[in-house]
């Protein structure tokens, strides 16, 4: 069985790890300046934000044409016509339908489609998941029922310093945006598990509080001294990703897996100041420790 996915995902493997287990990524596109780019093959976080902050223009963003699903899949199936598409949630990006469309053209593979319902690294940890265990020989069945179960457990919640890239991306409604821009609040922002949308968890009248907000939301999923596992990212902001990691750190068992940068096409939209979290129960993923 072969691994595909998009690099919404945010996939917490090294390269040779990809390689090793069999992990393949198609690229969304992100266009400044009227150039385009596909995200972390063209270009990378570190050389996009100083880019955007010169810019006098605003992001855009795009997903992989359902051609560029057709020919990675055709390749793929010449080694092996099992194929597990897994993807960023379709209630805030068309790259699943992009794979799907793609998939009835590819009738010698045997495509299996997940939508994640989510983004980034919660996304990422059901392909991480996924593959390892495709690798141990699971059936799809086990595999399926194991990404739906972290699905369940896993949550991510982000907050930033401003709002426009938000706004102008239709990623949160205007009308809320701009009076929350103008009263200058920070957002806890999350993403529901029913259609995979963005949702409001609450907020904050300082970005410092909206950090430290986010760690009570977390204290009052998971009593202080739970084992579990978590990753923090950011888009261009490492030291306050820090702080965040390190008041996490204080108050629960935590299994870390390193702190980065989000997918560009990904921060195109929440701005350089952004930075969130994903935690689950460590106990989900014991199947796969060992």
């Amino acid at each position: 069985m072969q691994i595909v996915t998009d690099s919404g995902t945010d996939v917490p493997l090294s390269p040779d790890e990809m390689k090793e287990l069999k992990v393949n990524v198609v690229p969304l596109n992100i266009t400044l300046d009227g150039k385009t780019y596909r995200d972390r093959v063209d270009i990378k976080p570190e050389e996009f934000y100083p880019l955007l902050e010169k810019s006098k223009s605003l992001p855009r963003t795009s997903q992989p044409s359902p051609g560029d699903f057709v020919n990675l899949y055709r390749n793929l199936a010449k080694q092996d016509p099992e194929i597990l598409s897994i993807h960023m949630s379709s209630g805030l990006s068309g790259t699943l339908n992009a794979a799907q469309l793609a998939a009835r053209m590819v009738p010698e593979a045997r495509i299996t489609h997940v939508d994640t319902k989510t983004l980034s690294v919660a996304s990422g940890w059901q392909v991480e998941a996924a593959a390892r265990a495709a690798k141990r020989g699971w059936p799809i069945e086990r595999i399926l029922d194991l990404l739906k179960r972290i699905s369940d457990a896993a949550e991510v919640v982000y907050t930033l310093k401003e709002l426009k890239y938000l706004i102008h991306g239709g990623r949160i409604s205007h009308i809320k945006g701009l009076i929350a821009s103008v009263l200058n609040i920070k957002p806890f922002i999350g993403v529901e598990k029913e259609k995979g949308t963005y949702i409001q968890l609450g907020q904050a009248i300082s970005f410092d509080r909206a950090i430290s907000g986010i760690v009570d939301l977390i204290s009052k999923q998971h009593q202080p001294g739970s084992a579990l596992r978590v990753q923090v990212m950011h888009t261009f902001n490492p030291d306050s990703a820090t702080v965040l990691r390190d008041m996490i750190d204080k108050l629960f068992k935590c299994t870390w897996l390193p702190m980065g940068s989000i997918s560009v096409a990904l921060g195109a939209h929440p701005s350089p100041s952004m930075i969130g979290v994903v935690y689950a129960p460590a106990a989900v993923f014991g199947e796969l420790s060992g």
